[in-house]
């Protein structure tokens, strides 16, 4: 799964972009889009985010909801606006036990790379969207090469359509 961080808060203009945090609107976005997934039944080995303070935060909603203990947040400094590119070297590091993961980052990246993965196309993935594929692989070290198949596409005001 491909998770876009949730809306954030550019009201603190002393704030650097990786320390801005959620907004209302995200901290509200976060734990219904973790409830969603969790309707799926789709289970979650990792979860690997940007440590931007707004990935981050959306990540740890996520690991609340979904019951996922603290070591299962790992932060990848690498994510942090990361060209789609750095998307597939940071999967292809993973461990070979690990059968399912969520990735939280950034735009334009995470939609570049989603854009990389199957013939499904989004024009963006919207702040707390989840882009999910399935893997057809035994090594997250063939990511790249292995067949992959588009899932779902849900975001937060797609009950609205």
């Amino acid at each position: 799964m491909l998770i876009r961080h949730a809306k954030s808060d550019w009201q603190d203009a002393s704030l650097s972009d990786f320390e801005r945090p959620l907004n209302e609107r995200g901290r509200k976005d976060a734990p219904a889009m973790a409830e969603r997934l969790k309707e799926r039944d789709i289970r979650v080995d990792v979860l690997i985010s940007s440590p931007a303070k707004r990935a981050r935060k959306t990540a740890e909603q996520f690991s609340r909801t979904l019951k996922i203990n603290g070591e299962g947040l790992i932060l990848k400094t690498e994510l942090y606006l990361a060209p789609a590119d750095e998307f597939f070297t940071v999967l292809e590091s993973l461990g070979d036990q690990l059968e399912s993961v969520a990735v939280f980052a950034h735009n334009p990246g995470i939609t570049d790379f989603a854009n990389a993965l199957t013939d499904a196309r989004v024009d963006n993935i919207p702040t707390c969207g989840i882009f999910a594929v399935s893997v057809q692989t035994k090594k997250w070290s063939s990511f790249r090469k292995a067949k992959k198949e588009f899932l779902f596409f849900d975001y937060p005001k797609a009950k609205l359509l």
